[in-house]
């Protein structure tokens, strides 16, 4: 029997990932991994991402093993690379890693600002080194680049819609710029359900040959940014201040103008300004490697 070894579990994807597991395969071996494992509310095992040589998978140590993770892939990298290394011999039974990284190694290498340009340069950095490490080891590997990743799960909120939505709440007009540019957010639960999805195979008849190594991987609606707040209002219940707020459409060169002043502040906030006049979409839904239909925006539950 494989066994699934979950990094990253303290995260909503990690959470969603944990429960459609368990749910989905009865006789499933998971192996959840925290660096507080005593403050998860299930059993989870040690893990020190800066620390290799203290790790030893759990479970049995010559069964067959997928490794799936959500935790900081520039962490992630150097710790696999340096375990491949040293102790090989605990990664023997290694049938394929799946990692996530981020979008943002595709749509911030050419950013105006270094900390947006020296972020997907980390990115792909981690990627590079991943993926070489796997090729040594004649292992499988895919790296999830996924668009902005939104959603509830359990306890855990994302960063992203939720401080749209809190901002939204406090404020009764919204500026917007009326050309603005396709955003394909992706649910936590979508982004788990494709991890499991390619697991699996690789536990059974293993990954199609064509599927790429890193996969540009969105949701199942392209959706302009306007469109985009618009539909997250809705979803909201009707007492929900954020329904209560206008949005209000600048011509482009008129609303970024008026965000130049930031470019003298705060050089990456005036960037993620720009971004919403910018097309960060096109990418694989993940209904189209999931095999299912698609799914509208947005996907419930929201932060």
């Amino acid at each position: 029997m494989t066994q699934f070894h979950l990094f990253g579990a303290a995260t909503g994807t990690g959470e969603s990932f944990r429960c459609q597991a368990l749910s989905a395969l009865s006789d499933c071996s998971l192996y959840s991994y925290s660096r507080q494992p005593s403050k998860m509310g299930f059993d989870a095992h040690f893990v020190d991402f800066t620390k290799s040589e203290e790790f030893y998978p759990a479970g049995d140590p010559n069964a067959p093993s997928v490794w799936i993770s959500f935790g900081p892939i520039w962490l992630l990298a150097p710790f696999f690379e340096q375990l491949a290394h040293r102790s090989p011999e605990r990664l023997e039974h290694l049938s394929g890693l799946i990692a996530c990284s981020s979008s943002s190694a595709l749509t911030k290498r050419f950013a105006s600002n270094y900390f947006d340009r020296e972020l997907a340069a980390q990115l792909s950095c981690a990627e590079d080194r991943l993926i070489s490490a796997c090729h040594n080891l004649g292992v499988e590997c895919r790296i999830l680049r996924p668009a902005i990743i939104y959603g509830q799960i359990g306890p855990y909120d994302d960063r992203n819609f939720s401080r749209l939505l809190q901002n939204l709440r406090r404020v009764p007009l919204f500026p917007v710029p009326s050309d603005s540019g396709l955003r394909q957010p992706i649910h936590a639960s979508q982004l788990s359900a494709v991890a499991l999805h390619l697991a699996r195979q690789l536990a059974g008849s293993g990954l199609d040959p064509d599927l790429p190594e890193r996969i540009a991987l969105g949701g199942d609606a392209s959706l302009s940014y306007e469109s985009m707040i618009r539909a997250l209002q809705k979803a909201q219940p009707p007492s929900d201040p954020a329904q209560r707020c206008r949005l209000l459409p600048i011509p482009n060169r008129l609303f970024f103008s008026l965000a130049a002043p930031l470019l003298l502040h705060s050089p990456k906030a005036f960037e993620a300004v720009l971004r919403m006049g910018a097309n960060l979409a096109g990418f694989t839904p993940a209904h189209q490697l999931l095999g299912t239909e698609p799914q509208p925006f947005p996907v419930l539950p929201l932060s």
